[in-house]
């Protein structure tokens, strides 16, 4: 699906509506509420249903991440395709250029967008695993003269991330780096039976295996102290590769993130890159978009 695709197919919201009941509904319209397929559509508003057990009206769009939004939906295409086909992300003044809409929409249309990436189903990791960690944030200057500001001290965010080799990707805001911390992630999102996991020389990573309930001879390590980054198979240029797409992403498109909304801007850049070589992205983005929940514009700045 393209650009020139969506202005040609989807230019009409009776087309776009057509679209996102399919997606949400492959087996035909059914209520959000009692969930029964009787339905009625309204004659004076095509676009609404009508349930005869529950008696309750609703679109396509009601509970959904376009939840009383009053954007056309053409629109909403428009920012998804942009969002989605961008490698490195797409700032919301970009959007708002492009699109033609205010700043505060642009900005609260993408964080949609994210939320509803966030809710993809996510699959245990197995086989191969490289992990790493990396900090986000501004050039810090330390006060003591050169060299770099200690970990303890420093205002940048942790964010851990594994990768399966050959397969898929994640990230995840951290509070530390600390064994325990990483033990968690491991749990979470690393099967038990994993062949092996590859990490660098951090001292927390021996401590987060045990902790994990990792074996000794399931944990490699390559030395990057000592200037080493492939050792036969073992090596974590994998992870690596995607922490440099990500800095490419803050940097070169979004420019600023806050900690607090960095969480979105893993879940959409693992959404992306776990679906790169997808030929259907934008309908399956699309299709996270249409069942997932509302995302309130008071939530997302409380």
């Amino acid at each position: 699906m393209t650009l020139i695709d969506i202005a040609t197919g989807y230019s009409t919201d009776e087309r776009c509506r057509e679209l996102l009941e399919r997606l949400r509904w492959p087996n035909g319209p059914e209520c959000p509420r009692c969930l029964t397929t009787k339905l009625t559509r309204l004659s004076t508003n095509k676009k609404m249903l009508f349930c005869s057990d529950c008696k309750y009206q609703f679109t396509v769009t009601a509970g959904t991440i376009f939840n009383d939004s009053h954007l056309p939906l053409e629109t909403w295409l428009f920012a998804t395709i942009l969002l989605v086909e961008a490698r490195k992300g797409i700032s919301a003044n970009q959007l708002k250029r492009t699109l033609g809409v205010s700043y505060k929409t642009a900005w609260y249309l993408c964080h949609r967008i994210r939320s509803a990436m966030a809710s993809a189903e996510k699959n245990m990791l197995y086989g191969t695993v490289e992990m790493d960690e990396t900090w986000v944030g501004g050039r810090e200057r330390n006060p003591r003269g050169a060299g770099r500001i200690p970990y303890a001290e420093s205002k940048k965010v942790p964010v851990v991330g594994i990768k399966q080799r050959g397969g898929e990707l994640r990230f995840f805001k951290a509070e530390d780096v600390k064994s325990g911390t990483l033990a968690k992630y491991i749990k979470e999102n690393v099967s038990e039976d994993v062949d092996v996991i590859m990490t660098d020389e951090w001292s927390g990573y021996p401590g987060a295996m045990k902790k994990a309930g990792v074996s000794r001879d399931k944990h490699k390590t390559i030395n990057h102290n000592q200037k080493v980054y492939v050792d036969g198979d073992i090596t974590t240029n994998g992870i690596e590769s995607a922490f440099s797409l990500l800095k490419r992403g803050i940097v070169g498109s979004w420019h600023k993130v806050s900690a607090k909304h960095l969480p979105a801007y893993l879940e959409e850049m693992t959404f992306r890159f776990n679906r790169r070589d997808s030929k259907t992205l934008f309908l399956e983005t699309l299709q996270h978009m249409v069942t997932a929940d509302p995302l309130t514009y008071q939530e997302l700045t409380a």
